[in-house]
Protein backbone atom coordinates (compact mmCIF):
# COMPACT_ATOMS: atom_id res chain seq x y z
CA UNK A 1 0.00 0.00 0.00
CA UNK A 2 2.82 2.40 0.87
CA UNK A 3 4.53 1.59 -2.42
CA UNK A 4 1.35 2.47 -4.36
CA UNK A 5 1.15 5.77 -2.54
CA UNK A 6 4.68 6.64 -3.63
CA UNK A 7 4.02 5.77 -7.25
CA UNK A 8 0.77 7.75 -7.48
CA UNK A 9 1.76 10.83 -5.52
CA UNK A 10 5.22 11.23 -7.00
CA UNK A 11 4.05 10.50 -10.53
CA UNK A 12 1.35 13.15 -10.22
CA UNK A 13 3.83 15.68 -8.81
CA UNK A 14 6.39 15.01 -11.55
CA UNK A 15 3.77 15.16 -14.30
CA UNK A 16 2.65 18.57 -13.13
CA UNK A 17 6.21 19.80 -12.72
CA UNK A 18 7.53 18.57 -16.05
CA UNK A 19 5.30 20.74 -18.21
CA UNK A 20 7.11 23.85 -19.40
CA UNK A 21 5.56 26.87 -17.79
CA UNK A 22 3.56 24.73 -15.35
CA UNK A 23 3.92 27.33 -12.61
CA UNK A 24 2.64 30.17 -14.77
CA UNK A 25 -0.98 31.30 -14.68
CA UNK A 26 -0.85 33.76 -17.58
CA UNK A 27 -1.05 32.53 -21.19
CA UNK A 28 1.79 33.71 -23.41
CA UNK A 29 -0.45 36.07 -25.36
CA UNK A 30 -1.40 37.94 -22.19
CA UNK A 31 2.15 38.47 -20.92
CA UNK A 32 4.14 41.61 -21.70
CA UNK A 33 7.43 39.71 -21.29
CA UNK A 34 8.34 36.00 -21.53
CA UNK A 35 11.48 34.39 -20.10
CA UNK A 36 12.73 30.81 -20.36
CA UNK A 37 14.58 29.44 -17.34
CA UNK A 38 16.58 26.33 -18.28
CA UNK A 39 17.33 24.55 -15.04
CA UNK A 40 18.49 21.29 -13.52
CA UNK A 41 16.43 18.23 -12.77
CA UNK A 42 15.49 18.54 -9.10
CA UNK A 43 14.74 22.29 -9.05
CA UNK A 44 11.22 21.90 -10.45
CA UNK A 45 9.33 22.43 -7.21
CA UNK A 46 11.52 25.35 -6.18
CA UNK A 47 10.71 27.35 -9.30
CA UNK A 48 7.05 26.43 -9.11
CA UNK A 49 7.08 28.64 -5.99
CA UNK A 50 9.67 31.21 -7.08
CA UNK A 51 7.99 32.07 -10.37
CA UNK A 52 4.56 33.26 -9.15
CA UNK A 53 6.21 35.21 -6.32
CA UNK A 54 8.46 37.01 -8.80
CA UNK A 55 5.57 37.54 -11.21
CA UNK A 56 3.56 39.25 -8.48
CA UNK A 57 6.49 41.48 -7.49
CA UNK A 58 7.27 42.31 -11.11
CA UNK A 59 3.71 43.33 -11.86
CA UNK A 60 3.49 45.39 -8.68
CA UNK A 61 6.70 47.31 -9.37
CA UNK A 62 6.48 47.69 -13.17
CA UNK A 63 2.78 47.37 -13.98
CA UNK A 64 3.70 44.70 -16.55
CA UNK A 65 2.97 41.00 -16.67
CA UNK A 66 5.68 38.39 -17.15
CA UNK A 67 5.56 34.71 -18.06
CA UNK A 68 8.28 32.34 -16.87
CA UNK A 69 8.63 29.15 -18.84
CA UNK A 70 10.63 26.25 -17.37
CA UNK A 71 12.77 23.47 -18.81
CA UNK A 72 14.26 20.82 -16.52
CA UNK A 73 16.64 17.90 -16.98
CA UNK A 74 20.12 16.73 -16.07
CA UNK A 75 22.24 19.87 -15.57
CA UNK A 76 24.89 19.07 -18.17
CA UNK A 77 22.28 17.82 -20.63
CA UNK A 78 20.40 21.10 -20.21
CA UNK A 79 23.54 23.15 -20.73
CA UNK A 80 24.27 21.29 -23.94
CA UNK A 81 20.71 21.97 -25.13
CA UNK A 82 21.30 25.70 -24.60
CA UNK A 83 24.62 25.46 -26.42
CA UNK A 84 22.81 23.70 -29.28
CA UNK A 85 20.22 26.43 -29.66
CA UNK A 86 17.60 26.22 -26.88
CA UNK A 87 16.94 29.93 -26.32
CA UNK A 88 17.19 30.22 -22.55
CA UNK A 89 16.92 33.69 -21.07
CA UNK A 90 18.60 32.46 -17.90
CA UNK A 91 20.23 29.25 -16.76
CA UNK A 92 19.94 28.07 -13.15
CA UNK A 93 22.25 25.09 -12.82
CA UNK A 94 23.76 22.97 -10.05
CA UNK A 95 27.41 23.36 -10.95
CA UNK A 96 29.66 26.06 -12.35
CA UNK A 97 31.12 23.77 -14.97
CA UNK A 98 27.96 23.83 -17.07
CA UNK A 99 27.84 27.63 -17.13
CA UNK A 100 31.57 27.80 -17.90
CA UNK A 101 30.86 25.71 -20.99
CA UNK A 102 28.25 28.23 -22.13
CA UNK A 103 30.69 31.07 -21.45
CA UNK A 104 33.30 29.33 -23.60
CA UNK A 105 30.77 29.29 -26.44
CA UNK A 106 30.08 33.00 -26.10
CA UNK A 107 26.52 32.61 -24.81
CA UNK A 108 27.26 33.75 -21.25
CA UNK A 109 29.67 36.42 -20.00
CA UNK A 110 33.17 35.18 -19.22
CA UNK A 111 32.89 36.81 -15.79
CA UNK A 112 29.38 35.48 -15.14
CA UNK A 113 30.29 34.45 -11.59
CA UNK A 114 30.88 38.13 -10.71
CA UNK A 115 27.52 39.32 -12.00
CA UNK A 116 25.62 38.28 -8.86
CA UNK A 117 26.58 37.82 -5.18
CA UNK A 118 28.25 34.69 -3.76
CA UNK A 119 29.85 33.67 -7.05
CA UNK A 120 26.42 33.94 -8.68
CA UNK A 121 25.12 31.09 -6.51
CA UNK A 122 22.08 32.18 -4.44
CA UNK A 123 21.91 28.80 -2.70
CA UNK A 124 23.92 25.69 -2.05
CA UNK A 125 23.44 22.10 -0.97
CA UNK A 126 25.48 18.96 -0.41
CA UNK A 127 25.33 15.25 -1.15
CA UNK A 128 23.69 12.95 1.40
CA UNK A 129 22.18 9.46 1.48
CA UNK A 130 18.57 8.35 1.36
CA UNK A 131 18.12 4.81 2.68
CA UNK A 132 15.15 2.58 3.22
CA UNK A 133 13.40 2.79 6.58
CA UNK A 134 15.54 1.44 9.40
CA UNK A 135 18.69 1.56 7.21
CA UNK A 136 18.84 -2.24 6.82
CA UNK A 137 22.30 -2.13 5.22
CA UNK A 138 23.73 -0.04 8.07
CA UNK A 139 25.05 2.67 5.73
CA UNK A 140 26.88 5.45 7.60
CA UNK A 141 29.59 6.86 5.34
CA UNK A 142 31.08 6.81 1.86
CA UNK A 143 33.04 3.60 2.46
CA UNK A 144 29.80 1.73 3.11
CA UNK A 145 28.68 2.40 -0.46
CA UNK A 146 31.57 0.25 -1.69
CA UNK A 147 30.58 -2.86 0.28
CA UNK A 148 29.64 -5.95 -1.66
CA UNK A 149 25.90 -6.47 -1.90
CA UNK A 150 24.99 -2.79 -1.51
CA UNK A 151 23.10 -1.38 -4.52
CA UNK A 152 23.77 2.35 -4.93
CA UNK A 153 21.60 4.64 -7.07
CA UNK A 154 23.57 7.54 -8.58
CA UNK A 155 22.76 9.44 -11.80
CA UNK A 156 25.30 9.47 -14.61
CA UNK A 157 28.19 11.88 -13.89
CA UNK A 158 28.48 12.51 -17.63
CA UNK A 159 24.99 14.05 -17.81
CA UNK A 160 23.91 14.98 -14.28
CA UNK A 161 25.44 17.51 -11.94
CA UNK A 162 24.52 15.57 -8.84
CA UNK A 163 26.14 12.45 -10.29
CA UNK A 164 29.29 14.50 -10.75
CA UNK A 165 29.09 15.94 -7.25
CA UNK A 166 28.58 12.44 -5.81
CA UNK A 167 31.64 11.11 -7.63
CA UNK A 168 33.77 14.03 -6.40
CA UNK A 169 32.36 13.82 -2.87
CA UNK A 170 33.33 10.15 -2.60
CA UNK A 171 36.79 10.77 -4.10
CA UNK A 172 37.36 13.83 -1.91
CA UNK A 173 36.27 12.06 1.26
CA UNK A 174 39.34 9.83 0.94
CA UNK A 175 41.71 12.74 0.31
CA UNK A 176 40.21 14.71 3.21
CA UNK A 177 40.95 11.77 5.50
CA UNK A 178 44.60 11.75 4.41
CA UNK A 179 44.28 9.06 1.77
CA UNK A 180 45.91 8.98 -1.65
CA UNK A 181 44.47 9.39 -5.14
CA UNK A 182 44.98 5.67 -5.67
CA UNK A 183 42.87 4.91 -2.60
CA UNK A 184 40.24 7.41 -3.74
CA UNK A 185 40.11 5.82 -7.18
CA UNK A 186 39.71 2.39 -5.58
CA UNK A 187 36.76 3.56 -3.46
CA UNK A 188 34.99 5.25 -6.37
CA UNK A 189 35.58 2.22 -8.58
CA UNK A 190 33.96 -0.07 -6.01
CA UNK A 191 31.02 2.31 -5.53
CA UNK A 192 30.23 2.46 -9.24
CA UNK A 193 30.46 -1.30 -9.50
CA UNK A 194 27.53 -1.26 -7.09
CA UNK A 195 25.44 1.06 -9.29
CA UNK A 196 22.75 -1.03 -11.05
CA UNK A 197 21.62 1.69 -13.46
CA UNK A 198 22.89 5.13 -14.51
CA UNK A 199 19.93 7.46 -14.94
CA UNK A 200 20.57 10.63 -16.95
CA UNK A 201 19.29 13.01 -14.26
CA UNK A 202 18.79 13.33 -10.52
CA UNK A 203 14.99 13.18 -10.58
CA UNK A 204 15.09 10.03 -12.70
CA UNK A 205 17.41 8.49 -10.10
CA UNK A 206 14.94 9.42 -7.35
CA UNK A 207 12.17 7.72 -9.35
CA UNK A 208 14.34 4.61 -9.76
CA UNK A 209 14.87 4.41 -6.00
CA UNK A 210 11.41 5.39 -4.73
CA UNK A 211 9.04 4.11 -7.41
CA UNK A 212 10.91 1.25 -9.01
CA UNK A 213 12.25 0.14 -5.62
CA UNK A 214 15.75 -0.36 -7.02
CA UNK A 215 18.75 0.02 -4.75
CA UNK A 216 19.60 0.17 -1.07
CA UNK A 217 20.69 3.82 -1.06
CA UNK A 218 20.17 6.90 -3.21
CA UNK A 219 22.91 9.55 -3.22
CA UNK A 220 21.63 12.96 -4.22
CA UNK A 221 21.27 16.55 -3.10
CA UNK A 222 20.20 17.25 0.47
CA UNK A 223 17.15 19.18 -0.73
CA UNK A 224 15.98 16.26 -2.88
CA UNK A 225 16.21 13.70 -0.07
CA UNK A 226 14.50 16.10 2.32
CA UNK A 227 11.59 16.52 -0.10
CA UNK A 228 11.23 12.74 -0.44
CA UNK A 229 11.53 12.29 3.31
CA UNK A 230 8.91 14.98 3.91
CA UNK A 231 6.40 13.33 1.62
CA UNK A 232 7.18 9.68 2.34
CA UNK A 233 8.84 9.78 5.74
CA UNK A 234 7.49 6.41 6.78
CA UNK A 235 9.48 4.70 4.03
CA UNK A 236 12.91 6.31 4.14
CA UNK A 237 15.65 7.67 6.41
CA UNK A 238 18.34 10.26 5.71
CA UNK A 239 21.98 9.54 6.49
CA UNK A 240 24.60 12.30 6.62
CA UNK A 241 28.16 11.16 5.83
CA UNK A 242 31.02 12.43 8.00
CA UNK A 243 32.08 14.82 5.24
CA UNK A 244 30.68 15.88 1.90
CA UNK A 245 31.08 18.40 -0.89
CA UNK A 246 29.81 21.96 -1.16
CA UNK A 247 27.33 21.94 -4.03
CA UNK A 248 26.58 25.47 -5.21
CA UNK A 249 23.65 26.29 -7.50
CA UNK A 250 24.96 29.00 -9.86
CA UNK A 251 22.85 31.20 -12.13
CA UNK A 252 23.53 33.31 -15.20
CA UNK A 253 21.86 35.49 -17.79
CA UNK A 254 22.25 34.12 -21.33
CA UNK A 255 23.52 37.31 -22.95
CA UNK A 256 23.08 36.30 -26.55
CA UNK A 257 19.39 35.47 -26.03
CA UNK A 258 18.34 38.35 -23.77
CA UNK A 259 19.94 40.92 -26.04
CA UNK A 260 18.29 39.38 -29.09
CA UNK A 261 14.89 39.43 -27.37
CA UNK A 262 15.36 42.70 -25.49
CA UNK A 263 14.74 41.18 -22.06
CA UNK A 264 18.05 41.68 -20.27
CA UNK A 265 16.54 43.93 -17.59
CA UNK A 266 13.79 41.43 -16.82
CA UNK A 267 16.11 38.40 -16.81
CA UNK A 268 18.49 40.17 -14.44
CA UNK A 269 15.61 41.14 -12.15
CA UNK A 270 14.45 37.52 -12.10
CA UNK A 271 17.82 36.25 -10.91
CA UNK A 272 18.21 39.10 -8.43
CA UNK A 273 14.88 38.07 -6.92
CA UNK A 274 16.54 34.85 -5.75
CA UNK A 275 18.70 36.94 -3.40
CA UNK A 276 15.81 38.87 -1.83
CA UNK A 277 14.53 37.83 1.58
CA UNK A 278 11.42 36.44 -0.09
CA UNK A 279 13.49 34.47 -2.57
CA UNK A 280 15.85 33.20 0.13
CA UNK A 281 12.92 32.18 2.30
CA UNK A 282 11.47 30.16 -0.58
CA UNK A 283 14.87 28.58 -1.18
CA UNK A 284 15.11 27.51 2.47
CA UNK A 285 11.57 26.11 2.45
CA UNK A 286 12.69 23.85 -0.39
CA UNK A 287 15.61 22.61 1.72
CA UNK A 288 18.30 24.45 -0.22
CA UNK A 289 20.75 26.26 2.04
CA UNK A 290 20.25 30.04 1.75
CA UNK A 291 22.91 32.74 1.59
CA UNK A 292 20.99 35.20 3.76
CA UNK A 293 22.28 35.03 7.32
CA UNK A 294 18.86 35.98 8.69
CA UNK A 295 17.06 33.28 6.73
CA UNK A 296 19.75 30.72 7.55
CA UNK A 297 19.31 31.52 11.25
CA UNK A 298 15.55 31.13 10.98
CA UNK A 299 15.91 27.69 9.36
CA UNK A 300 18.97 26.46 11.25
CA UNK A 301 17.06 23.47 12.65
CA UNK A 302 16.44 22.31 9.06
CA UNK A 303 20.07 22.10 8.05
CA UNK A 304 22.29 19.72 9.94
CA UNK A 305 25.90 20.89 10.40
CA UNK A 306 28.25 18.91 8.18
CA UNK A 307 31.91 19.28 7.26
CA UNK A 308 32.08 20.45 3.64
CA UNK A 309 34.96 20.73 1.20
CA UNK A 310 34.95 22.54 -2.12
CA UNK A 311 35.79 21.57 -5.68
CA UNK A 312 38.33 24.38 -5.74
CA UNK A 313 40.11 23.23 -2.58
CA UNK A 314 40.33 19.54 -3.43
CA UNK A 315 40.29 19.36 -7.22
CA UNK A 316 41.69 22.71 -8.32
CA UNK A 317 38.38 24.01 -9.64
CA UNK A 318 35.66 22.75 -11.95
CA UNK A 319 37.64 23.05 -15.15
CA UNK A 320 40.43 20.88 -13.77
CA UNK A 321 37.97 18.39 -12.31
CA UNK A 322 36.07 18.17 -15.60
CA UNK A 323 39.19 17.60 -17.66
CA UNK A 324 40.63 14.93 -15.40
CA UNK A 325 37.53 13.08 -14.31
CA UNK A 326 34.62 13.62 -16.71
CA UNK A 327 35.91 14.45 -20.19
CA UNK A 328 35.82 11.58 -22.65
CA UNK A 329 38.60 9.16 -21.73
CA UNK A 330 38.90 10.62 -18.22
CA UNK A 331 38.93 8.89 -14.87
CA UNK A 332 35.19 8.17 -14.83
CA UNK A 333 35.24 6.53 -18.26
CA UNK A 334 38.17 4.36 -17.19
CA UNK A 335 36.45 3.43 -13.94
CA UNK A 336 33.11 2.60 -15.53
CA UNK A 337 34.75 0.57 -18.29
CA UNK A 338 35.90 -1.90 -15.61
CA UNK A 339 32.38 -2.32 -14.18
Amino acid sequence: MAHNKIVFSTARRLLLASAIGAAVALPAAAADVTLLNVSYDVARELYQDINPAFQAQFQKTTGKTIQIKQSHGGSSKQARAVADGLEASVVTMNQANDIDMLADKGLVAKDWAKKFPHNAAPSYSTMVFLVRKGNPKGIKDWADLAKAGTAVVIPNPKTAGNGRYTYLAAWGSVLQAGGSDAQARDLVTKIFKNVPILDTGGRAATTTFTQRQIGDVLVTFENEVQLVRKEFGQNFDIVYPSTSILAESPVAVVDKVVDKRGVRKEATAYLNFLYTEQGQETIAKHFLRPRSAAVAKKYEATFRPIKLFTVDDVFGGWRAAQKRHFDDGGEFDKIYATK
